[in-house]
């Protein structure tokens, strides 16, 4: 074992102690997210799993995760690099161990949407910052003008709930619970805005991330105490190396056979493009990602931050790479990314974005997946459903059809590409929750036909059993997951208000309404698109 005194340059990449040590630093991840699902409060930690954890190297670079949520994970390095910057300079006080930080701010802050809250705590050793772990996490509510703080009709970020963009959750060892509630309460200054209205499970939520990130800390502990620093950090760095050289031979592999130039173009409900071209140097794998000509950022909530872009390519990348290795920063190495300001990926500080980490996010990913003809689309969307009332919030995600490939089937009902969550058993939404689930089902012939056929959508109805408001944020409801190779298109969602005299109000992709006790919410989610020609 070689001595903390070591350089790290005399170090050598063994392939085998490579393997190990990718499958530690992931297994620290997960043992992080145990954690924080055992001590989590809220059903959409504890239950649904919406949260993410990972480990960074002292400059913030991602080096490894547990395979969490897609969309977190890619933007987490944003977050995390924003706070080594913000806190070194401008003569703040820096880094002193003891302290945890935290923010949510999509624009300014490497976040993803409000509700995905950012804990990150530094790592050290010696008295100095070796590496950071982090954990993201959605809150089910934190403010906002509606309940659950996904409000289908926000038009600027004030709207979607508390800002956080720089702030010591534990100062000294400290819990900082007076600040974190004065932050958390503060929309309710905003006239027509609250402030979060399930404190209790932020507070209860934000501890268990702090517990989350002490578990990894203690096991990094451990891991440098068994194979020294020198090891360890210099492990981290040919992890990333390695996952760089993957991407590389991936897309050089790419330009091989179908040339170095690849484009396609997708449209959201209300006819906003995204359109990439990608130019890659068949000799060094190096690429240009360039979302020029994606529509201008749009008075409603469906723009995305700069960093849920990154995510959707570093998890495209990953999974075209035909190898075992983590996600991580490595994958970006090669890629030079060009989006224009005050475009739908790249908007003003100001603008809301709740819909542009949930939906544009998964629009995303179709549209760099069908520029390297990987697959067909997917439902293209999460579904995204809060309901709640003055008193609390409640938020989940809903399963759709997955796209077919060129050797595989769409799979039906299941949470696609950004969302990797769980929906939330009936036994605990009716126990924890004013609501009955009527019907929970697959949606039968929603997958598009081909030679591969794509996966169905689902159907979930659910009757309030005291008057509450719901909202849904949802795409594809207008336009059709596409097929590929001559593959049929999969059907489109429906969002249905079946009203307790038996009217049935179609409600679009975005709306909140009031429901009353005897009314009923039904959602059918889009299916995947088929891939190839559909034979009788």
């Amino acid at each position: 074992v070689a001595p903390d005194s070591f350089d790290k340059k005399e170090v050598e990449e063994d392939a085998v102690e490579l393997s190990i040590f990718a499958h530690r630093f992931m297994g620290i991840a997960e043992q992080m997210g145990r954690t924080l699902q055992r001590t989590a409060t809220s059903v959409n930690m504890k239950e649904r799993l919406d949260f993410s954890c990972a480990l960074f190297t002292k400059d913030g670079g991602l080096v490894a995760n547990a395979p969490h949520v897609p969309v977190h994970l890619g933007a987490m390095q944003s977050a995390v690099k924003f706070q080594i910057q913000h806190w070194n300079s401008g003569g703040r006080e820096g880094f002193q161990e003891g302290d945890v930080l935290v923010s949510n701010h999509p624009q300014l802050a490497g976040g993803s949407h409000l509700p995905d809250i950012t804990v990150i705590t530094p790592v050290f050793h010696e008295d100095s910052i070796i590496f950071f772990v982090a954990s993201r996490g959605h809150h089910a509510d934190i403010g906002g003008i509606a309940p659950g703080s996904m409000p289908p009709q926000s038009q600027n970020l004030e709207e979607e709930g508390a800002c956080i963009v720089a702030f010591k959750l534990v100062k000294n060892g400290q819990f900082q619970e007076q600040g974190i509630t004065d932050i958390l309460m503060s929309p309710g200054r905003i006239p027509g805005n609250s402030g979060t209205r399930n404190l209790r499970d932020n507070l209860s939520d934000l501890r268990a991330q702090v517990a989350a990130n002490n578990s990894g800390i203690r096991l990094l502990a451990d891991l440098v105490e068994e194979y020294s620093f020198a090891v360890v950090d210099s492990y981290m760095t040919f992890i990333q190396e390695n996952a760089e050289h993957s991407v590389r031979t991936m897309l050089k592999d790419f330009a091989k056979s179908n040339g170095g130039r690849a484009h396609a173009i997708d449209h959201l409900d209300d006819g906003s493009p995204i359109e990439l071209t990608v130019e890659i140097d068949i000799e060094t794998g190096n690429a240009i990602f360039d979302f020029t000509g994606t529509g201008p950022q749009v008075l409603g909530n469906i723009n995305a931050p700069p960093a849920v872009t990154f995510s959707a390519v570093i998890y495209c990348l990953r999974s075209m790479v035909d190898q075992d290795i983590p996600l991580n920063e490595g994958c970006l190495a090669p890629i030079e990314f060009r989006i224009p300001k005050y475009t739908l990926l790249n908007p003003s500080v100001d603008a809301g974005v709740v819909g542009g980490n949930v939906l544009t996010s998964q629009r995303v990913v179709d549209v760099v997946l069908k520029a390297f003809k990987a697959c067909a689309a997917s439902q293209g969307c999460m579904n995204n459903l809060t309901f709640g009332d003055d008193n609390f919030g409640y938020y989940e995600t809903i399963a759709g059809g997955a796209g077919a490939g060129p050797t595989w089937e769409g799979r039906s009902g299941i949470h696609t590409h950004c969302t990797n969550t769980r929906i939330t058993d009936p036994e605990i939404l009716e126990r924890r929750y004013p609501v009955l689930l009527r019907e929970f089902s697959l949606r039968p012939h929603s997958g598009g036909r081909g030679q591969h056929r794509g996966g169905d959508g689902v159907v979930r109805e659910i009757e309030p059993l005291k008057p509450l408001v719901m909202s849904i944020l949802s795409e594809r409801r207008t336009l059709h997951p596409y097929g590929m190779e001559d593959g049929e298109d999969g059907a489109c969602g429906r969002n249905l208000l079946i009203k307790k005299t038996g009217v049935v109000v179609n409600m679009g992709g975005k709306c909140s309404s009031r429901l009353d006790v005897g009314d009923r919410l039904r959602i059918e989610t889009p299916g995947g698109g088929g891939w190839g020609s559909f034979q009788e």
